[in-house]
């Protein structure tokens, strides 16, 4: 996907997170617009794909202009998250603040998936099979 003046993406981040919980308990949380201002607060999404349990596919504007995806994946007995950010800035930025942008939104990437995974599993034990509520 391109970005501002055609270019593409000078910001791409891809980033997976294993969740013992069914896919539906994280499309649930994905699925309120409140959560998304939480997590980016400085970013303005639109849903163009609703995949239901699936995950979700954003445009993006604000801070970054381009795309986001959190797709959700079944995988054994739980979820695998997958996060992609591919975007640009808004604003012109020297390499060295972009590359430092760039850490900052892979560090919040994470941040947000470890974040529901110890919401979500609440305490779970390693071995036990995730709830389903």
């Amino acid at each position: 996907m391109s970005t501002l003046n055609g270019a593409p993406p000078s910001i791409d981040i891809v980033d997976e997170t294993f969740l013992a919980v069914p896919p539906a308990t994280v499309a649930a949380v994905f699925a309120d617009p409140a959560a998304w201002r939480r997590y980016w607060p400085d970013l303005v999404l639109e849903v163009y794909t609703d995949r239901g349990d699936e995950g979700l596919r954003w445009t993006v504007r604000g801070a970054l202009v381009g795309t986001m995806e959190v797709w959700l994946e079944r995988t054994l007995d739980g979820t695998l998250l997958h996060y992609f950010l591919r975007a640009s800035p808004a604003a012109e930025m020297s390499p060295r603040r972009l590359r430092r942008e760039f850490d900052r939104r892979a560090r919040a990437a994470k941040a947000v998936a470890l974040g529901l995974k110890e919401i979500l599993e609440d305490g779970r034990e390693p071995g036990v099979p995730p709830r389903t509520s």
